[in-house]
């Protein structure tokens, strides 16, 4: 079954080229090649900021669009993996094996199979 690990981080997480990063990019380096060593196909993306994002609605056939994240929060979506795993528990054990949910989060949600 595939999983999609979503990552959510907040302003408080280290920045690119900032104190941490570097620190940050090779847990995320380990974390590839541990899903490697497991077995576990994978690919996932690092996300650009909230300030980059538009958020696009349809009300009574009117496109709006609105510069930002659907909804004003302190955490925000900052990346994703998706995973292909025997079981939940797979899949939970490998988010908790990402660097950033030592300081945000990782929801962990399976893919709808169409």
């Amino acid at each position: 079954m595939r999983y999609m690990l979503i990552i959510h981080n907040d302003e408080t997480h280290p920045q690119p080229g900032g104190p941490g990063w570097d620190d940050l990019m090779a847990g995320y380096a380990e974390f590839g090649s541990q899903l490697d060593a497991r077995g576990v196909a994978h690919t996932g993306d690092p996300l650009n900021g909230p300030e980059t994002a538009t958020t696009v609605r349809v009300r009574n056939g009117e496109t709006l669009t609105v510069d930002g994240p659907f909804a004003e929060t302190k955490e925000w979506m900052s990346g994703y993996y998706i995973l292909e795993c025997e079981a939940l528990d797979q899949a939970l054990n490998a988010a908790s094996m990402i660097p950033s949910a030592k300081f945000g989060s990782v929801e962990v949600r399976p893919i709808a199979e169409m």
